[in-house]
């Protein structure tokens, strides 16, 4: 017997859920910082920066995320033309995340239900992960990323998402988003809504493009409690507002007015992916009458045709190593390789799962 129909119930489909770190070398936070300075002396520095968990120039730095900033009305950049007021690189920038997130060119980013007063979405910054240090989306509840802060009097802010704190997510078309608030771990530090005391929430997570927004108004609050770091976003118009480095310094902690006492936990971002992977199982069953005669040649006399072994004639036994599976018509489709060879005679039935991971 070489081919044998498979039965439906010996066909299973499951689905598990895999998680690890996005960072290279599978480190679970990232806590160095490096950019290109040959990127930031470039024309896109002033409005999108690549960050490295290690020198730009060593032959190990990967890109780990990318810093761009968002303006609906141009401002923080350069005019594309001088005629032509309101229309930099911002503007386009802030087209393109309001085409992919909202799917509408006349919608309104909304950070928290707060906030939705005149300039509440006026512009943002955008922490996008590298596509390379992820598999399929992140993981909510794992993000923690402290900044920190300009103002004398306010210790770094720890931001995170609020998956832990509500029933479903928004969604916007099929995509998940996630308010970005101060806590850790997915839950505020005090039960609350970890908003801001005047600008709602500090952004979205959107962990199915591997994208987090950042309130920009929310970041530049300097009032005492108000929950902001004093960013000093430049909005300004037709100008170079440089300001994905700003976000950049308060992520690293190179720029912090108090000493820190551990730097090395003090500028932490901590993030992991998630990955669905359904796995098909195929039981291949042998029974006992199945399988037992083999037509490898080596089993037959080439001079004479008959079985080298005469033992085998009464008592045959095979060792398969190997399962095949094939459609109806005959085409091998996938190969299965045994972790060692399994003995298979008239006294012996066999069982083997076949595992294929999509």
């Amino acid at each position: 017997m070489a081919f044998k129909r498979l039965d439906p119930e010996d066909f299973i489909v499951s689905s598990d859920s895999v998680t690890s770190t996005v960072w290279s070398n599978n480190s679970p936070s990232l806590n160095t910082y490096f950019s290109s300075s040959t990127q930031k002396e470039g024309t896109s520095g002033p409005y999108y920066l690549s960050v490295y968990q290690t020198a730009s120039n060593s032959d190990s730095a990967a890109v780990q995320f990318q810093i761009a900033y968002a303006n609906k009305n141009g401002g923080g950049g350069v005019n594309f033309d001088s005629s032509v007021p309101f229309v930099s690189p911002t503007t386009t920038i802030y087209g393109q995340y309001r085409t992919l997130v909202l799917e509408d060119e006349n919608a309104k980013f909304t950070f928290g239900p707060t906030f939705t007063g005149s300039g509440a979405d006026n512009d943002f910054y955008v922490i996008s992960i590298e596509r390379a240090r992820y598999k399929q989306s992140l993981l909510p509840g794992s993000l923690n990323l402290i900044l920190s802060s300009s103002n004398e009097d306010e210790n770094p802010l720890r931001l995170t998402d609020d998956s832990n704190q509500v029933t479903l997510p928004t969604f916007y078309g099929t995509m998940r988003a996630y308010q970005l608030i101060s806590g850790s771990n997915g839950s505020s530090y005090d039960g609350g809504d970890g908003f801001t005391t005047n600008s709602g929430s500090y952004g979205l997570v959107l962990p199915d493009i591997s994208t987090i927004l950042l309130n920009a108004s929310a970041l530049n609050d300097n009032s005492s409690g108000g929950g902001g770091i004093n960013l000093q976003t430049n909005s300004g118009s037709d100008t170079f507002g440089d300001n994905p480095t700003k976000l950049y310094d308060h992520i690293s902690g190179s720029f912090s007015v108090i000493p820190l006492a551990n730097p090395t936990t003090s500028n932490i971002f901590e993030l992991n992916s998630q990955e669905t992977l359904t796995s098909d199982y195929v039981f291949i069953r042998a029974r006992n009458s199945e399988y037992n005669y083999t037509e490898n040649p080596s089993f037959i006399s080439g001079s004479t045709g008959e079985v080298i072994y005469p033992y085998f004639i009464n008592n045959p036994q095979t060792f398969p190593t190997t399962v095949g599976l094939y459609n109806d018509s005959n085409d091998l489709l996938a190969v299965a390789k045994l972790s060692r060879p399994i003995q298979k005679d008239f006294t012996k039935e066999a069982l083997v799962r076949v595992k294929l991971d999509f």
